[in-house]
């Protein structure tokens, strides 16, 4: 099957493929739209089972950040990039200098940002060869860095906005929450959780980060493929996408599902499905943005942390205007929000274009 042809490829306007023999570097880079802005999104490196599932990957990540950045009201508009992990070879400065003259050919039109697999060191590697990257802490106290924790505190503001619509509950206190992945953001909600009193079930597929949340919160800590199923209120999945589909949602004991990963839903009508059976769905692009908000003023290098998090408290408002449009029309939140996402870039390029 060529690109044009597989099911996630969606009038994409760039897939550029890259390949440096002196360091191993494999990649894909992946632009959506660029109606809004230059498209932005982060770089994950994954060791892909083969190219066809890397290509699929990117395409349905960079749509992701077309519409997350369009919700969040970002003059950005969406990619993605992959790195094609060799898990007999390690990660290297020189892979991520190699990786920095690919987005530097791009002159401007893709701005890359660290994701899974990659840090905040690895993105320090790109930027000697490159400006288009963000994700770094440019000057002493300034808004920048690791986007996760601002990833999180989006992902709770929008999960206490969805528990107080489906559950009628005003706080978290005593909320049972099913944590999939406690790293570099579902540590960071885990902590805001616990914080409000929430009990938590954890599961990681590394043994110390589910131990750490064990000692530091109480967290009970139940095998990666068993987390989906638990007995909770609230299943928040902050590890890799595709886990909701036919097979999953009938076990899904939780009645809403709010968290970080992206792509958490395996085929659109996987939506449909949640919402039939009584599940609130956040969507993930919208309740996900902390991170991509905290980039934007970033490489723009003009706001104050207040600003950055002004702009996060923001997210339960979107949500809860699905919520209830989605109530309203008996609709699936996903493709409301897909709708309003599409709708936000039309009239955006609009108004640039005006």
């Amino acid at each position: 099957m060529g690109v044009f042809e597989m099911p996630e490829f969606d009038r994409h306007e760039e897939i550029v493929f890259h390949q440096d023999a002196g360091t191993g570097l494999r990649a894909i880079v992946a632009i959506h739209s660029t109606l809004l802005g230059p498209a932005a999104g982060g770089c994950r490196m994954w060791a892909y089972l083969s190219s066809s599932d890397a290509v699929s990957d990117v395409l349905r990540l960079s749509r992701g950040m077309s519409y997350k950045n369009a919700m969040a009201n970002l003059a950005f508009g969406g990619g993605k990039a992959v790195i094609i992990a060799d898990p007999k070879r390690p990660k290297t400065p020189e892979l991520f200098e190699a990786y920095g003259r690919f987005v530097n050919s791009f002159g401007g039109r893709y701005i890359t940002a660290e994701d899974v697999g990659t840090t905040t060191a690895d993105m320090e590697n790109v930027a000697r060869q490159t400006r288009y990257v963000s994700g770094l802490a440019r000057h002493a106290g300034d808004v920048g860095g690791d986007p996760g924790p601002k990833t999180a505190l989006g992902v709770y503001l929008g999960l206490k906005a969805a528990v107080k619509f489906r559950l009628g509950r005003p706080d978290l206190q005593d909320l049972r929450v099913a944590v999939q992945g406690v790293g570099g953001v579902g540590y960071h909600l885990c902590r805001l959780l616990a914080q409000d009193g929430a009990r938590l079930i954890v599961a990681d597929v590394r043994a110390a980060a589910t131990e750490r949340a064990a000692e530091e919160w109480g967290a009970v800590v139940v095998a990666a493929q068993d987390i989906i199923h638990q007995d909770a209120d609230v299943f928040a999945p902050c590890a890799l996408g595709a886990i909701l589909d036919a097979q999953s949602i009938p076990r899904l004991r939780a009645k809403v599902v709010a968290g970080a990963a992206n792509n958490q839903l395996t085929l659109d009508r996987d939506g449909l499905a949640l919402h039939s059976a009584g599940v609130l769905y956040a969507p993930d692009y919208v309740i996900n943005a902390g991170g991509i908000i905290n980039v934007f003023h970033e490489y723009h290098g003009v706001s104050s942390e207040a600003q950055v998090q002004a702009a996060i408290a923001g997210i339960p408002a979107r949500l809860t205007d699905i919520f209830e449009r989605s109530r309203r029309e008996n609709r699936p939140t996903n493709a409301v929000a897909d709708e309003l996402a599409r709708a936000r870039i039309e009239v955006g390029h609009s108004r640039l274009v005006a």
